[in-house]
């Protein structure tokens, strides 16, 4: 409800709706369909299901990558499939539920599913957003002070900055679902959005939220902004550290890496400010709708595919992952394994025992 609306509304109303609220806490909402059955929404609707499932595929295949190659226990790997699994769950909290929707008319949601699926949502999208922040700082400390990376960037630091993450992230959903939950719904309760979102569900309030909504601002300034200040400070420093650098192949590295994350970055932020720093004026259901499929959606299946092509690395350690499979795959069955004697060179490579 708009303020203007809400202050013209008696104190004795107001709290006859209240009371109102108080009684109706367990009536369910109603989520919006992306979709109807015209030939291209179910043609969308496929490929929202497609990129969804891909998603998935992409950021599993990372994290057991990582998991499985030694040469890819490194602070930025390992931060890396941090990314991966939080995008995992991430597109997780509202596209299975939508594609539910779709599919079996399954649109209600509790009150009480609404606050859940809010709560994950803003804890693992506030994680990946410090996250981001801390990848950059691992870069920083790679390209610019390549001798103390080992002590900056101990496995211990790694464990403690993406804690770090994870406390920020559940932090910032806390805050922003009590409040959120704590207002009035007592009109409609339809919401014209997919999934339960802040600036979406706060449509639906029979309550002033201007106050709240500033509160919700600062919280964006603190979660998104402060990151991309600290991210475009520590790029900034690296391209200068770059440009110094005398070795071309050094040179290139350091910009394919660093190239990748800010193309991640720029993919995860511009919806997200979107979203939650402009005003509700410059805000339709259609467009919200849009962006968020982006950043829920499309992005988590971008950041495995951006980080495979641009990273050597990872495309070697790919390469050698599916060459053992296939090599497993070619291998006769009951054929035995090849192994070699201790102190034995190469070429002296038996089947079987040792001849006694």
């Amino acid at each position: 409800m708009e303020t203007a609306d809400w202050d013209n509304v008696s104190e004795v109303q107001q709290e006859a709706v209240r009371g109102t609220w108080n009684h109706s806490s367990s009536t369910n909402f109603v989520l919006t369909s992306l979709f109807n059955e015209s030939r291209m929404h179910l043609f969308l609707f496929s490929m929202v299901v497609v990129i969804y499932t891909l998603a998935m595929a992409g950021n599993a295949a990372m994290v057991l990558l990582i998991w499985a190659d030694a040469r890819l226990h490194t602070p930025m790997y390992f931060l890396l499939s941090q990314l991966s699994f939080l995008d995992i769950f991430f597109t997780s909290v509202t596209v299975p539920k939508m594609i539910a929707g779709f599919l079996f008319g399954w649109i209600s949601i509790s009150f009480g599913g609404c606050g859940a699926q809010m709560f994950f949502f803003m804890f693992l999208g506030a994680a990946e957003c410090i996250l981001l922040a801390l990848m950059a700082y691992d870069r920083y400390v790679a390209i610019c002070n390549p001798l103390r990376y080992p002590v900056l960037m101990s496995r211990q630091t790694c464990l403690l900055l993406v804690a770090a993450s994870w406390l920020g992230g559940s932090l910032n959903a806390s805050i922003q679902t009590a409040l959120t939950l704590q207002f009035p719904y007592c009109g409609s309760r339809k919401i014209a959005h997919f999934f339960c979102e802040v600036p979406s569900l706060l449509r639906l309030a029979c309550a002033d939220t201007a106050t709240y909504e500033r509160v919700l601002f600062v919280t964006g300034v603190v979660v998104l902004l402060v990151p991309i200040a600290f991210i475009t400070t520590s790029y900034a420093l690296i391209l200068a550290a770059v440009l110094r650098m005398h070795s071309v192949e050094g040179r290139k590295k350091a910009l394919a890496t660093c190239s990748s994350h800010l193309a991640v970055v720029n993919l995860f932020y511009g919806p997200l400010v979107y979203t939650y720093m402009l005003p509700a004026s410059y805000h339709s259901p259609g467009q919200d709708d849009v962006v968020s499929v982006f950043y829920t959606v499309l992005t988590p299946m971008l950041n495995p595919v951006i980080y495979s092509l641009r990273n050597k690395e990872v495309t070697g350690a790919m390469k050698k992952v599916i060459g053992k499979c296939g090599k497993v795959a070619d291998k006769p069955e009951g054929a035995p394994d090849h192994f070699r004697i201790p102190g034995a060179s190469k070429g002296q490579a038996h089947s079987g025992p040792p001849s006694k």
